[in-house]
């Protein structure tokens, strides 16, 4: 140590003759500073290799948030699918409800309209077995037994058709399957095959559903 001071008060001397003096009578602190500086780079050292490590520590960190990610995204696609056709299922179900509390609505009272279509066909053949040429007003009690017939049968078409219930009688008509049944086949002259000759029994609709489809004699090919 003693050399090494000696040669550094050798090289100091030209230039700074103060500090060469300073050293000679103070060797202790060219060790002092030979320490610092040694001690210096070695905490450049640490300083160094702990941030190599803190570069290499957030990489794998980075890593496995990275991967974690992608697993969240996953789930979350997979959970939001789900939730769409949860929604889609709900949906169709509720719209199913509601048709059917729609068609219960409509078609509810189709039973007791059935029943009440015996009753309109009562009255229609009342009405026609009256032998017209015997409604004179010399027949009072006669005129007014059939008038009133006749209002009651009007008065109940007016209830049908306020509640969606409609006649069918369908003469001249092309034979429908779905609102006709067909009794019997008869060649008709002058009428086209196919078409309805003659209505036995009216038949109704109920909110366009047919409810008692009409009784028909059907045209054929001569």
């Amino acid at each position: 140590m003693a050399a090494v001071a000696q040669c550094v008060r050798g090289a100091l001397r030209p230039r700074f003759p103060l500090l060469s003096v300073a050293l000679r009578t103070s060797p202790r602190l060219l060790c002092a500073a030979t320490q610092q500086k040694n001690t210096g780079q070695n905490l450049e050292e640490d300083q160094s290799q702990s941030q190599n490590e803190q570069k290499v520590e957030p990489s794998s960190a980075e890593k496995l948030l990275a991967e974690e990610k992608v697993k969240l995204e996953e789930q979350l696609k997979d959970v939001t699918e789900k939730y769409k056709r949860a929604l889609a299922d709900a949906e169709n179900v509720r719209q199913r409800s509601q048709k059917l509390v729609e068609e219960a609505k409509l078609y509810g009272i189709q039973s007791f309209c059935k029943d009440l279509l015996e009753v309109a066909d009562i009255l229609e053949k009342a009405t026609e077995s009256v032998p017209k040429e015997e409604i004179k007003d010399e027949n009072p009690h006669l005129k007014s037994l059939y008038e009133g017939l006749v209002m009651t049968e009007m008065q109940i078409q007016k209830v049908f058709k306020k509640h969606g219930l409609l006649r069918l009688n369908p003469v001249g008509a092309k034979f429908d399957p779905y609102e006709h049944e067909a009794l019997f086949h008869t060649p008709v002259e002058g009428q086209e095959p196919g078409t309805i000759a003659l209505v036995s029994k009216i038949g109704y609709k109920l909110h366009g559903r047919t409810l008692r489809p009409a009784l028909v004699g059907v045209v054929k090919d001569a």
